[in-house]
């Protein structure tokens, strides 16, 4: 069903993060732009059709001369009006313009306010309601940011206080919510979802409670909440009510990314123990129930997956990565 296209090659292998490949496809241009995470560095290729430029970005205290930090995630927000890579590390939030080549904002984490043998850290990273940008924190607080249209004049208009434990990965709805369904969703390592409303203000709608396993990525298309969890398993829930509607035993191993196809409802699970699944959501027509159906199985020999992406809206190409691999894996519908 899929064929093995040719690899990205990068600069420099991933690290073991979840979510750790991120994926830029503007409608309409030929430029795609891969980024994958390794230590303080972010490494991110451009594909023109020729063949592949790349960039390093590092993850700065504020300044040139200031020692790197370990980064821990980095993703395109894709809004109306601009695009931004946002990158989040032990010491600050930064956005930059979509090529990487200009620093719009910076934010330092305030270490001093948590106990010394605290980690602290930014995770989890999501483009809201059209001008705001979403990030989370190990404290388990989530940062709103207002972002202008143009410009360096980026605010922090909120900060939503519902998780006792750090952020694992927040999302924004893909689709069209149905009414009353929230549009967007912040997880964290205990395995608490909270569901919200976004807006000049945002309010919380659901939150499901943690069922004993950490939920590493989460998804939010059509008013259907896709979950990823420490157990490989994919629970998904009616973004509507917080009710859980279906529970696949997707994986093996611990699930490190999910990915949905806007335009189709595909849904792409990687995870630890080598495998890439395809799914495909959708409603009854008679009833509305969530359903679920695999569509697809790639096995990624000797890989520890840890970021899997479609590379378009319908889902018919996407691409993987693993921990310690020094490429991106393409693979297109045959």
């Amino acid at each position: 069903m899929f064929r093995r296209e040719q690899s990205v090659q990068l600069r420099s292998s991933s690290s073991a993060l979840y979510n750790n490949l991120s994926v830029l496809c503007p409608p309409g241009a030929p430029l795609t732009r891969f980024s994958t995470v390794h230590g303080a560095t972010v490494n991110v290729a451009s594909a023109d059709g020729l063949g592949f430029s790349h960039r390093q970005l590092q993850a700065k205290e504020g300044g040139p001369a200031l020692s790197a930090s370990i980064i821990t995630q980095a993703a395109w927000c894709v809004l109306p009006s601009r695009v931004l890579l946002v990158l989040t590390s032990q010491k600050g939030i930064q956005m930059y313009e979509s090529d990487g080549s200009i620093m719009v904002y910076w934010h330092a984490l305030d270490v001093m306010e948590h106990p010394p043998a605290q980690a602290v850290f930014a995770r989890g990273i999501a483009a809201a309601s059209g001008r705001f940008i979403c990030v989370g924190m190990s404290s388990g607080l989530v940062l709103v940011f207002d972002i202008p249209p143009k410009g360096m004049n980026v605010t922090v208009s909120e900060v939503l206080e519902q998780h006792g434990d750090a952020i694992t990965d927040i999302a924004a709805e893909l689709g069209r919510a149905p009414d009353g369904a929230g549009d967007l969703v912040t997880a964290d390592d205990s395995g608490t979802l909270c569901i919200w409303s976004s807006g000049e203000e945002f309010t919380l709608l659901h939150k499901i409670p943690a069922l004993g396993c950490s939920c590493s990525s989460v998804k939010l298309w059509n008013g259907i909440l896709a979950a990823g969890y420490g157990n490989g398993q994919i629970r998904l829930y009616e973004a509507a009510s917080g009710a859980l509607r279906a529970q696949v035993d997707a994986h093996a191993r611990w699930i490190y990314a999910l990915d949905v196809a806007p335009a189709t409802g595909k849904l792409l699970s990687g995870a630890e123990d080598s495998f890439v699944h395809i799914w495909k959501l959708s409603r009854s027509p008679g009833t509305g129930d969530i359903e679920v159906e695999h569509c697809h199985a790639e096995c990624v020999t000797d890989t520890q997956i840890c970021g899997a992406r479609f590379c378009d809206a319908e889902g018919s190409s996407f691409a993987v990565t693993g921990y310690d691999l020094a490429e991106i894996f393409r693979y297109s519908q045959a």
